[in-house]
C-alpha cells in the first residue's frame, strides 16, 4: 500500500512540473499604455520608453487612502517576494499616485519605508501630473476609472494590478485586494511575469 501511494505522489509531482514546464503565457487584454513623463518617490525621472525593454507591474494607489491602498501594497510586496524566490530579476514596479497634489515623491518615499519591500529598487511610486492628467491616464490606457469627489479627498480607484509587457501594453489585470488572501493570485501573477520574461529572451 505505501509503495502504491508512493508512486501516486510521484505521478502527482510529474504531472505538476510538467504543467509548469509546459505553461504558455497568454494575453487577455491589449491596452497600449500611452506616453508618460514622470517622477518617482527617489526624485527620477521615469517615462513609458525608460520601462520599455522590461514587463512591469502596475497599480494605483495613494497615501491618504483609507481603505485599500495599504493591503494593496503590501500583496505588491508579497509577489515581488514570489519573484524573487523564482528568480526572477528583469521587471519593475509602477504604483501611480491617484492623489498627486498631496502624494510628493517625499510622502512617496516615507510611505513606501512603512513596508518590508524585497527589493525597492524595482519599485517607482509615481507623481508629478494633475489630477485631470492621472484620471484620464488611467481611463484611456488602462480603462479604470480614477475620480477625485467633490466632498471629501478619498479618490475613486480599482484595487487592480495590471501587468505590462515588455512594449508597453497592458497584456493582463489581476485582483490586487481581497478580504481574503486567496482572493489575490499571488502565484498567478508570479507565474506569468516569470513565463512573459523567459519567452521574450527565446
Amino acid at each position: 500500500m505505501k509503495k502504491i501511494m508512493g508512486l501516486i505522489g510521484i505521478l502527482v509531482i510529474a504531472t505538476i512540473l510538467g504543467a509548469c514546464s509546459n505553461y504558455k503565457f497568454k494575453a487577455d487584454t491589449e491596452y497600449e499604455i500611452a506616453d508618460f513623463t514622470v517622477t518617482d518617490h527617489r526624485g527620477e525621472t521615469v517615462t513609458l520608453d525608460s520601462l520599455k525593454g522590461k514587463p512591469w507591474l502596475a497599480m494605483f494607489i495613494f497615501t491618504n487612502c483609507t481603505t485599500i491602498c495599504q493591503p494593496m501594497t503590501y500583496n505588491m510586496t508579497v509577489i515581488q517576494e514570489e519573484l524573487k524566490e523564482r528568480g526572477v530579476e528583469d521587471y519593475n514596479i509602477v504604483g501611480f499616485s491617484v492623489d498627486p497634489k498631496r502624494d510628493t515623491p517625499e510622502v512617496l518615499s516615507e510611505y513606501l519605508s512603512r513596508y518590508t519591500v524585497p527589493d525597492e529598487s524595482k519599485w517607482h511610486l509615481v507623481t508629478n501630473y494633475d489630477q485631470a492628467w492621472i484620471e484620464q491616464f488611467g481611463l484611456n490606457s488602462f480603462k479604470t476609472i480614477v475620480k477625485m469627489p467633490e466632498n471629501g479627498d478619498q479618490v475613486l480607484h480599482a484595487s487592480t494590478f495590471y501587468l505590462v509587457d515588455e512594449n508597453g501594453v497592458a497584456v493582463k489585470n489581476y485582483t490586487g485586494y481581497s478580504e481574503s488572501e486567496e482572493g489575490v493570485p499571488f502565484d498567478t501573477i508570479a507565474i506569468d511575469m516569470e513565463t512573459l520574461i523567459e519567452e521574450r529572451l527565446k
